[in-house]
């Protein structure tokens, strides 16, 4: 699954990952692989991916947007 995290200022990851965790504005949410197409807003929090080498990163945020579509995620992040 590919994903994309966007700021304003710059690209914060661009990658293949196993999964991510993301601070929905109703609660965290995890999305894997072939996941329904989904569109949701973001709240401030932590966003948690998991690579396939089983290493972890997070980006904190301050809110924003994500759209999952055919394994392809985009996170437009404040």
């Amino acid at each position: 699954m590919q994903i994309d995290i966007l700021t304003p200022e710059k690209k914060l990851f661009s990658g293949e990952i196993k999964s991510v965790k993301l601070p929905g504005t109703d609660g965290e949410f995890e999305i894997l692989n072939n996941h329904a197409p989904i569109i949701s807003t973001l709240s401030s929090g932590k966003i948690h991916l998991i690579q396939h080498d089983q290493s972890k990163q997070s980006f904190e945020i301050n809110g924003g947007v994500v759209e999952m579509q055919k394994n392809n995620i985009i996170v437009l992040a404040e």
